[in-house]
């Protein structure tokens, strides 16, 4: 039996029939749905979620926005599901908060991977005795671990969930040249279904906050061809004990 607790929001009810039947198949019992946005931000609200599945086009919250109001109480992972299938409309749902993004009509054994993936990774972080740097810093910009916080020039900067990830995975791995599938591999927990635009513009988002110039970057660099590397600049590592 699974332990993780998911929250399915569509309104279409055959939509969410087949998801619960599909994932209790699979060992999960602690499903939640809503085909609402405003059950979906009642619920969130009252419960805690490993991950939140989400359609589009809901009926009263568009499902863009109402992911950014699920972002001010859970950095759970928001997996997107809609009939909207252009670029736009992924890099919108990227951007706001969401960290995948999958089109209808959809293989349900496509859904069950996307949210295997998600939560293996977070497994693996929890399951990780961390004995490893609790706290980068790089002068202009920190990132602490213990409190999942990015501050930049001193300021808290706010993040996804994904954003975080891959941020931290490339502090732990400075000067390291990482392909997008590979980072779409160790950040989003499979490469079967990665999709490199996913990490490309989850980096552009990061070079923004980070970055004085986002054009001409200097800390995560792209190597054309070849991949990303994260260069650090000024680093006092802090660790635990």
């Amino acid at each position: 039996m699974r332990e993780e607790s998911i929250l399915l929001v569509d309104d279409e009810k055959g939509i969410l029939v087949m998801l619960e039947l599909l994932l209790k198949k699979e060992g999960f019992n602690r499903l939640t749905t809503a085909s609402t946005g405003n059950e979906a931000l009642r619920m969130v609200g009252l419960t805690s979620f490993d991950l939140i599945v989400l359609d589009v086009m809901l009926p009263d919250i568009e499902g863009f926005q109402l992911c950014g109001e699920i972002r001010k109480h859970t950095l759970a992972p928001i997996i997107f599901v809609t009939a909207r299938s252009g670029d736009l409309d992924k890099l919108m749902g990227l951007g706001i908060g969401g960290d995948d993004y999958i089109t209808k009509p959809f293989n349900p054994l496509e859904v069950l991977a996307r949210i295997n993936a998600q939560l293996r990774r977070q497994r693996l972080d929890r399951s990780i005795n961390v004995t490893k740097v609790q706290r980068f810093d790089y002068g202009y910009f920190v990132l602490n671990k213990t409190a999942a916080q990015l501050i930049v020039n001193g300021i808290e900067v706010p993040c996804t969930a994904k954003e975080y990830e891959l941020l931290l995975f490339l502090c732990e791995h400075p000067n390291q040249v990482f392909t997008a599938i590979q980072l779409y591999e160790q950040v989003w927990g499979t490469a079967l279904m990665g999709d490199e635009k996913t990490v490309v513009i989850h980096i552009s988002k990061l070079r923004k906050k980070l970055e004085s110039d986002a054009v001409n970057p200097k800390a995560i660099v792209n190597l054309r061809g070849i991949g990303y590397k994260f260069i650090p600049h000024k680093q006092v590592t802090h660790y635990e004990g």
